[in-house]
């Protein structure tokens, strides 16, 4: 037993032992070299507890990674039939044809804009208006075009205002729900 353990044994009963071992070892040699063997051997190595290791996190798969990404694009193909639209070969139909389904498209979409998102122009200047970019501009609301060269300040035309979400309202995606599927394949009876 090493050092470390705590015995199962009293006090009492591990001096009284080792009371016994004194005498069995100044009267049996071979006891006494036994002993002599176990004291001599190596203490076992005294291992500290080991933590249990975490079980690994269950891979996400890339369906649940970007369920919410599906989710807006199944919102814009039921409000807009976004997807029915883009998937079809427009090149057959008329400019007339074309423009009247832009038209529904366009709609259903701008409801689903509106009901899920709150947009607002990265920039409140109209465009075409001169703008000044100064030192330390925020890289992801602004992107430059043209002839850059030099260091900010910069003077340019503001070509597009750019969007900013300030709010987004969407539903949180349920575990049970199939992501992949944007659109159920519809069955009349």
């Amino acid at each position: 037993m090493d050092g470390n353990s705590q015995s199962t044994l009293s006090l009492g009963a591990r001096l009284s032992m080792a009371w016994k071992c004194f005498w069995r070892i100044l009267g049996q040699p071979e006891f006494a070299d036994k002993v002599n063997r176990v004291l001599a051997a190596p203490a076992p190595a005294v291992s500290a507890p080991v933590a249990p290791t975490p079980a690994p996190a269950p891979a996400v798969s890339p369906e649940r990674l970007n369920a919410s990404g599906l989710l807006v694009l199944s919102v814009f193909q039921r409000e807009g039939r976004l997807i029915d639209f883009l998937q079809e070969n427009v090149a057959s139909f008329s400019d007339a044809e074309v423009g009247a389904a832009a038209r529904v498209v366009h709609a259903g979409c701008k409801k689903a804009l509106a009901d899920h998102f709150t947009l607002e122009p990265a920039f409140k200047e109209s465009e075409g208006a001169t703008v000044t970019l100064p030192a330390g501009f925020d890289a992801q609301r602004v992107r430059i075009t043209g002839n850059v060269a030099g260091q900010p300040p910069f003077r340019g035309t503001l070509k597009h205002h750019g969007w900013v979400a300030s709010s987004v309202r969407l539903p949180a995606v349920a575990e049970s729900l199939d992501a992949r599927v944007l659109a159920p394949a519809e069955v009349e009876l």
